[in-house]
């Protein structure tokens, strides 16, 4: 048989293969491994079936290996060795035996050594495994811009760097106490005039030539309505001095108060001008010793605080006023660095529908000039042009000078910190970096509500379980009713209304009343605000207002022929406001409209018990009332609550009212009486009392107070 084997041609040329038809199949594997053969190797051919020989050949490929992609690495010319191994993410000392294996690069023997030969570059990379890509080189500016956010500058160490400034003086006080009027008289212009309604609808910053002194000021008006508290905070945060107007009439008032308290908190200086002199009911001593209670001590009484009697309407006084605040501004020494990058804060913006966004700023520090870069918040700008306070066009803006600035890309808020970048491009790496922190903190936020909601659940839960436990229950059916997939939040009546204003701290102190507004003791009625902002109404605030049902309300603004007419065709009511109390009264007034009536009771009379008769009505026996009115009047189409001691046990109406033996319609105070009740059910029993009441509807009010 191993003969035979070895003679026989079913060996195949390649040694170790054995083909072999079924019928050797059984070879024994001692006489296989004697001809170098292992059975594992051995394959059997048997004869292929009709079916088999017909069907088509299929061809089975080897599937390919994955080729791992090869990783990309930014470089540049003049790389440092430590660059190019945070640039590859290695260690320094896998560079240098890395380098050993590369030509000419012997040189480089330091981490801060520039790698100029890109030769060098591109076979460190290919020997580490790595693709290049050759980039611009990143400066340090660049490289800080997407790390970190831009600050304020440290004050220079030279304090002979710093040049006098002009002092920033804010006028402050109570509504219509006359601080516009008085920086009419300043500036010998007709502001007043312009107001609508007397008050100043927004902050608004003037550089005024004193022609006594000839020095510069820069005056604050701030607003003195309720509305605008948080923008003469700004306005006091902002300043040098802080001129504090009280008319001599009217005295300390509410607001007064506040904005010596805003001052003491920005450590600023008050002068106090005591102004409407020249009002016959003035009492100028009686407004000092209101000003002393609030604990401003004047210089008569021993204190620090300059006051001066004025009449501004007069120009009385003024000019004592201005050299108070003079020696006041001498006495600070107030000086400022004019050089190197701008820091500034925003006074007040808006919409121009010719010239876009605008801001109001006053340079805090360097000096503003056209083609800065600002940034402000989340907003930023490339400054196109300058103004000032006549719509003059300025070339520069020193510290202390408030200017319109043109060419924001985006709304800044008021109060906001300006500050100056190099270029476009880090602003837009500011921008994106502030914007990611902001999501950031809002995606904290929302993690703290949702870890508190999640542990309220778990509380609830474990509450739920223990008892399930208890009750030796693993699953127990939900109770009461099937709760909804949907629960709909704010289900009452609501009133919607979108806001647009003429500029953004106007916008804001309107929201900030609107926030004063609570359902909850106002009704129920919902005040929802659909949307806000600055500029002119435009078409798509009207198909807003259309899709929610809303009111547009425009504080100082106008509105388009064409926007008009859309509004009228789509039936959106439009109303235009200049003064914010009217504004928000009018809400109050449309909420007001939109309250169901109320019912009312009103007590008519009062009676007393003072037997029970029982009669016969047919068959059937009937309660009397015997009482006598001790109270008002008793009219019997009246309805009537029994009382027994402090519990109510009936209401309802009567069915018969008799005195003596006649059926009356009224008894009044100190009469006798018998009173039937349509309730023959109910028993009388001496001293119950019966009071006479009638039900009438009423317009409801609402309580919101906004602060006026």
């Amino acid at each position: 048989m191993l003969s035979f084997l070895r003679n026989s041609s079913i060996f195949g040329a390649r040694v170790g293969e054995l083909i072999v038809s079924k019928h050797f199949q059984n070879v024994d594997n001692f006489i296989l491994n004697s001809c170098g053969v292992h059975l594992s190797a051995v394959r059997c051919k048997r004869r292929k079936t009709a079916e088999e020989r017909k069907a088509p050949k299929v061809i089975n490929y080897t599937p390919k290996s994955k080729v791992k992609a090869i990783p990309v690495v930014q470089v540049w010319k003049n790389i440092t060795v430590a660059e190019l191994a945070q640039a590859m993410g290695k260690d320094i000392d896998h560079v240098y035996e890395v380098m050993t294996f590369v030509d000419n690069s012997a040189e480089y023997d330091s981490d801060e050594s520039q790698i100029d030969n890109p030769s060098v570059i591109q076979d460190i990379l290919k020997k580490s495994g790595f693709r290049f890509q050759f980039v611009s080189p990143h400066t340090e500016e660049e490289k800080e811009s997407k790390l970190k956010d831009v600050f304020k500058r440290p004050p220079p160490e030279d304090p002979s760097a710093l040049k006098k400034r002009p002092p920033v003086v804010t006028i402050m006080g109570h509504v219509d106490h006359g601080k516009t009027t008085l920086l009419d008289t300043l500036r010998h212009t007709s502001v007043v005039e312009s107001e609508f309604g007397g008050i100043t609808q927004h902050i608004g910053a003037f550089s005024v030539e004193l022609a006594r002194t000839g020095e510069t000021v820069t005056f604050l008006d701030t607003p003195g309505h309720a509305a605008f508290t948080a923008m003469r905070s700004r306005g006091a945060h902002i300043t040098d001095i802080v001129v504090l107007v009280v008319a001599a009439d009217d005295g300390v008032m509410e607001q007064t108060v506040e904005s010596m308290n805003m001052a003491k908190d920005a450590k600023v200086p008050i002068l106090v001008a005591i102004n409407k002199i020249d009002k016959p009911e003035a009492d100028i001593e009686r407004t000092k010793r209101m000003l002393l209670q609030q604990g401003i001590e004047l210089e008569e009484s021993g204190g620090e605080v300059q006051s001066v009697p004025i009449s501004a309407l007069k120009a009385t006084g003024i000019d004592e006023l201005i050299e108070a605040i003079a020696l006041q501004a001498e006495l600070l020494d107030l000086r400022g660095d004019p050089t190197g990058p701008v820091e500034a804060v925003v006074v007040e913006s808006r919409v121009d529908i010719r010239r876009g966004k605008l801001a109001t700023v006053l340079v805090q520090r360097g000096t503003l000039t056209k083609g800065a870069v600002l940034v402000a918040g989340e907003a930023w700008a490339k400054v196109r042009s300058l103004f000032d306070d006549k719509g003059k066009v300025l070339d520069r803006a020193t510290p202390s000078t408030p200017v319109e600035v043109v060419g924001w890309r985006d709304l800044p808020s008021a109060g906001e910190e300006i500050l100056q970048v190099d270029s476009e491009k880090i602003a837009h790496e500011v921008m994106r970096f502030r914007k990611a922190q902001k999501q950031k903190q809002k995606q904290e936020l929302d993690y703290e509500a949702v870890k508190a909601k999640e542990a309220e659940h778990l509380k609830k839960y474990k509450a739920e379980l223990e008892e399930r436990r208890k009750r030796g229950r693993y699953k127990v059916r939900p109770t009461g009713p099937q709760r909804k997939q949907i629960i709909m939040e704010n289900t009452g009546p609501r009133f919607s209304i979108v806001v647009k204003g003429d500029v953004d701290g106007s916008v804001e102190a309107i929201l900030d009343v609107l926030e004063t507004y609570e359902p909850e003791r106002n009704c129920d009625y919902q005040l929802d605000i659909v949307h806000y902002g600055v500029g002119e109404i435009v078409e798509s605030d009207v198909e807003l207002a259309e899709a929610f049902g809303a009111y547009i309300y425009g504080f100082n603004i106008t509105m388009p022929e064409k926007v008009a007419k859309v509004a009228r065709k789509s039936q959106v009511k439009v109303r235009m406001h200049n003064v914010i109390y009217r504004l928000v009264d009018d809400i109050k007034s449309e909420i007001k409209e939109r309250l169901p009536p109320k019912e009312v009771e009103d007590v008519l009379g009062e009676a007393n018990v003072l037997q029970e008769f029982v009669i016969t009505e047919g068959k059937k026996k009937v309660p009397v009332a015997g009482c006598r009115c001790v109270k008002g009047v008793l009219k019997k189409n009246a309805k009537y609550r029994v009382k027994r001691g402090e519990e109510v046990i009936h209401e309802g109406e009567l069915h018969s009212m008799r005195h003596l033996k006649n059926e009356v319609d009224s008894i009044k105070t100190d009469v006798e009486c018998g009173l039937q009740l349509n309730d023959h059910t109910i028993r009388f029993k001496p001293g119950d009392t019966l009071i006479c009441y009638v039900m009438r509807e009423e317009t409801r009010e609402t309580d919101w107070d906004p602060g006026f």
